[in-house]
């Protein structure tokens, strides 16, 4: 057209080595399979350099456009080795590097001339790259060290300090020690957390069982079981079966409570040397002695105090201990089950002991909830000898107390049931007993304080 000038042709631009080159397929193959950008390749390669040679390169990512388009062929070895490095391969050629004016890229590698420098950068990039794996941690000794004094005054404190002052708090730890097992450890620090989740699970049966809920309870022991697999660790995974067999007891299901308080003495390694034998023997006497087997449930109760005289200090005190106390208040239970006058007169003087053992011992050792059940056990004891005011007395310190776990109001329903029946129904002091228990027990159970039902 009139005014303009003729239109001009424009050839395409030859690259400056003067040939035409052709794409590196290959390497943007592996870079897209990764998933990285080219910016993302290029931090990787210098971090791989830096790691081996201590020298920062500083490439960016116009260096691997220009090794996918060819314009760079065969960077020097340790940039090589660096992204074998990056992409896992074990020569260039999978990469489809090769020495510039090479007429097949995809020279196999036996026809490549050998390359030493290259295959130990390589190597040591590997190296290298996978000390600095290894080396990942999200804990080190100190954090470990803190949680350890976090759970042992839960635990501690779990005894003697009202539980809705304490539920909060085991949930917040045993949370934080749940998103540290989410990232990275040296194995010894993931077993030591896991061993940490167990006790913090089993913490949380145990607020479970108190509250009545059976089901949550149930979910939190086996994880405790599981914890304790993958720790190794013999006394957590005993002293689940422990409570596992305690909330099968409370279930009615004696025998499976016989058959989780034997696992726990006879899996892995044992149950440890600390108290946990004793208190495994000891639910299974009380099982045994309810399901009707009497003596075998003596039997299992004689070898319990035995096994206490051989028990060493437990990993950790408090609610996951078995102090003397509580041992001598399931001997009390036990005793009374197997029944008949010279048992029930043992029974008493068991539980007796159990009181005064805890009353003598430190107060925050003392656990309300098991002296609230030694009481019931002495009243009931009173009962099946006649002695109604006898047993009125016993019961008044668990009548007087603000709040009752699940547990313990169930054992106070059936104890009310009991002096409906003869020869209790028609005696005033059993009517008005019956009368101050119903009046306690319509209030709803809220374990203020722990104890095994």
């Amino acid at each position: 057209m009139e005014g303009r000038s003729p239109l001009r042709f424009r050839r395409p631009a030859r690259p400056r080595d003067g040939g035409m080159t052709a794409r590196n397929e290959a390497l943007r193959r592996h870079r897209r399979a990764r998933r990285l950008t080219q910016a993302q390749t290029a931090e990787q390669v210098c971090a791989q350099v830096l790691a081996a040679t201590g020298r920062d390169p500083e490439l960016d990512a116009n260096w691997i456009s220009r090794l996918e388009r060819g314009a760079i062929t065969w960077p020097s070895a340790d940039y090589r080795a660096a992204l074998c490095a990056v992409f896992q391969v074990a020569s260039e050629e999978q990469l489809g590097l090769h020495p510039r004016g090479s007429s097949d890229p995809a020279t196999p590698p036996s026809q490549a001339p050998p390359d030493p420098v290259g295959w130990a950068m390589t190597d040591t990039a590997l190296s290298a790259r996978l000390a600095r794996h290894a080396a990942e941690t999200n804990v080190n000794a100190l954090v470990l060290e803190q949680f350890d004094v976090d759970v042992a005054r839960l635990a501690q404190d779990f005894v003697s300090r009202p539980l809705p002052l304490l539920a909060p708090e085991i949930r917040t730890v045993r949370a934080e020690v749940s998103r540290l097992l989410e990232g990275r450890q040296h194995p010894s620090q993931a077993r030591h957390l896991y061993v940490l989740a167990g006790w913090l699970c089993g913490l949380a049966a145990h607020v479970s069982l108190d509250l009545g809920d059976r089901p949550a309870a149930a979910t939190h022991a086996r994880t405790v079981v599981q914890c304790a697999e993958i720790a190794e660790h013999a006394e957590l995974r005993a002293w689940a079966r422990s409570f596992q067999s305690l909330a099968a007891y409370w279930a009615g299901d004696y025998r499976r409570a016989v058959e989780l308080a034997q696992a726990g003495q006879t899996e892995g390694r044992g149950p440890g040397r600390g108290t946990i034998k004793a208190r495994l023997l000891s639910l299974e006497a009380r099982a045994r002695a309810a399901g009707g087997d009497s003596r075998t449930a003596l039997r299992a109760l004689a070898q319990a105090h035995e096994a206490r005289t051989a028990a060493e200090p437990d990993e950790l005190s408090g609610v996951f201990s078995f102090p003397e106390a509580k041992q001598w208040a399931y001997t009390g239970t036990t005793l009374l089950t197997v029944g008949g006058t010279e048992q029930i007169q043992r029974s008493i003087t068991a539980s007796n002991l159990a009181v005064e053992l805890y009353h003598a011992g430190p107060e925050g050792d003392r656990s309300p909830g098991d002296l609230h059940a030694a009481h019931l056990d002495l009243a009931t004891a009173y009962l099946a000898n006649g002695e109604v005011e006898g047993a009125s007395v016993k019961l008044s310190a668990v009548l007087d107390a603000k709040t009752h776990t699940a547990s313990i109001t169930i054992r106070l329903r059936n104890l009310a049931a009991l002096l409906g029946s003869e020869p209790y129904r028609d005696a005033q002091p059993a009517v008005d007993l019956r009368a101050h228990i119903r009046e306690v027990t319509r209030r709803p159970a809220l374990a203020s304080t722990p104890t095994e039902p």
